[in-house]
């Protein structure tokens, strides 16, 4: 992790499953006005039928089931007494829904970014990993060995959606100097979250979760992300709790 000789924190936070230990951050002072941060609640949209169902969903318009809607009133309990300054999310209504559950009790409106969205899986999309397997044997092995500049026949690569996320994370954190942002968003566009603050290659093996409706916490500065803390499931204690992501 890069250091600064300025305000050094660490900070070690339990998440819902293990602790997780975060990056190392530069506090923001008074002097340097320019390393005044944006807070970012980032959390994965609840449940879908194509979860249950291990379907691969990318750009495919998938709403929330009935588990999915109690899991974001569940977080939207969770955040209700959050300073929340603004609510964004990807255009895709699984993650658009998440995100009003929590924005109701706040008052406030939903914008959304297409730049947010999952990663487009293309011929992938509304197959499960076996049906995968079976059909396309070679591109599901360079998938699963995330090779990054592999895409997935007529969808994107790692690269693409890396490229893709940061410019719109970069773009509405840069809106909101000081305060503190939801993005609702999916599995994928965590994943590049989670890799952009830790300093971690998009071929590095996956070790964290990316569980629907998870709390995730990042701070922004011009200068990147930095990790807060990390899949919080506290407000899933009850009921069948959240699915972790397969496909990134």
């Amino acid at each position: 992790m890069p250091r600064t000789s300025r305000g050094i924190f660490r900070a070690v936070l339990q998440t819902g499953a293990n602790p997780v230990q975060c990056a190392l951050l530069t506090a923001p002072t008074e002097q340097d006005p320019h390393l005044k941060v944006t807070r970012i609640l980032a959390v994965r949209h609840g449940e879908t039928a194509w979860n249950r169902d291990t379907r691969i969903q990318g750009h495919t318009d998938i709403d929330l089931n009935e588990h999915g809607r109690w899991q974001a009133a569940q977080l939207a309990q969770a955040l209700a007494d959050e300073p929340i300054d603004a609510f964004y999310a990807s255009d895709l209504s699984r993650a658009l829904e998440t995100a009003q559950a929590v924005a109701r009790r706040h008052d406030k409106p939903v914008h959304t970014h297409t730049g947010l969205r999952e990663r487009c899986f293309g011929r992938f999309e509304g197959h499960t990993w076996a049906e995968l397997e079976a059909r396309y044997p070679e591109e599901s092995t360079a998938w699963r060995k995330r090779v990054p500049d592999f895409a997935p026949p007529g969808g994107e690569s790692l690269l693409q959606l890396q490229d893709r996320v940061v410019r719109a994370v970069n773009e509405l954190a840069a809106r909101h100097p000081g305060e503190q942002i939801l993005v609702a968003v999916h599995g994928g566009v965590l994943d590049i979250l989670y890799r952009a603050a830790t300093r971690l290659e998009l071929q590095a093996p996956r070790s964290w979760e990316l569980t629907n409706t998870a709390i995730n916490r990042l701070l922004w500065t011009p200068e990147g992300l930095g990790l807060v803390g990390w899949a919080d499931t506290g407000h899933l204690t009850t009921g069948n709790g959240a699915l972790d992501e397969q496909t990134a």
